[in-house]
């Protein structure tokens, strides 16, 4: 269920989230709704008590909160990676095993060194192919997902799919395919 960012103001909640968009590329302050996206941050930031950060609205919480930049790659990641858990021991990853597989599908990264060099924040887990995956504020009313836990079977096949049509140059997603074969 859905409700417009006006409506949100004046109440408290248990949670938000906070998800991404395809604007990953552009400069966060020439993102059409930047100022707006801000508001509703620090909004959440007193008025939730606990917000997930998925994909962009992760990397744009990271930024506006802690100045932490993201980094274009040469090429899209799209696939199936394998992370790692860096405290298995925490709350949020009771039952996941030592490594565990992300859908992930985006132009951009979080390096986990700019994580960790951050006394306010906490790595969960990385990829060594695509950098960070899970990291939390210490206070825990903050988490923050680069990849696509929340990705049905078949949304990587939509994505590499509507790509080939628009005529962009996407390799075959990694690791989801069987035998590569779209």
């Amino acid at each position: 269920f859905y409700i417009s960012s006006k409506d949100v103001y004046g109440s408290k909640y248990d949670g938000m989230i906070i998800t991404g968009a395809p604007v990953e590329q552009l400069p966060f302050e020439d993102v059409d709704y930047w100022d707006e996206i801000c508001r509703l941050m620090d909004y959440a930031k007193k008025n939730v008590y606990c917000s997930l950060y998925i994909c962009w609205g992760a990397m744009a919480a990271l930024y506006h909160f802690y100045g932490i930049e993201k980094h274009v790659v040469k090429e899209k990641y799209s696939g199936i990676y394998y992370n790692k858990l860096i405290r298995p021991k925490d709350p949020l990853l009771r039952g996941f095993d030592d490594f565990f597989p992300v859908p992930t599908s985006r132009f951009t990264r979080i390096e986990s060194e700019d994580i960790m060099q951050n006394p306010d924040l906490e790595l969960l887990a990385n990829s060594p192919v695509t950098g960070m995956t899970l990291a939390k504020s210490k206070d825990c009313r903050s988490v923050f997902m680069m990849g696509h836990l929340e990705y049905d079977t078949d949304t990587l096949a939509k994505e590499y799919s509507r790509d080939k049509k628009k005529g962009l140059a996407v390799r075959v997603p990694e690791n989801y395919f069987t035998d590569d074969d779209p």
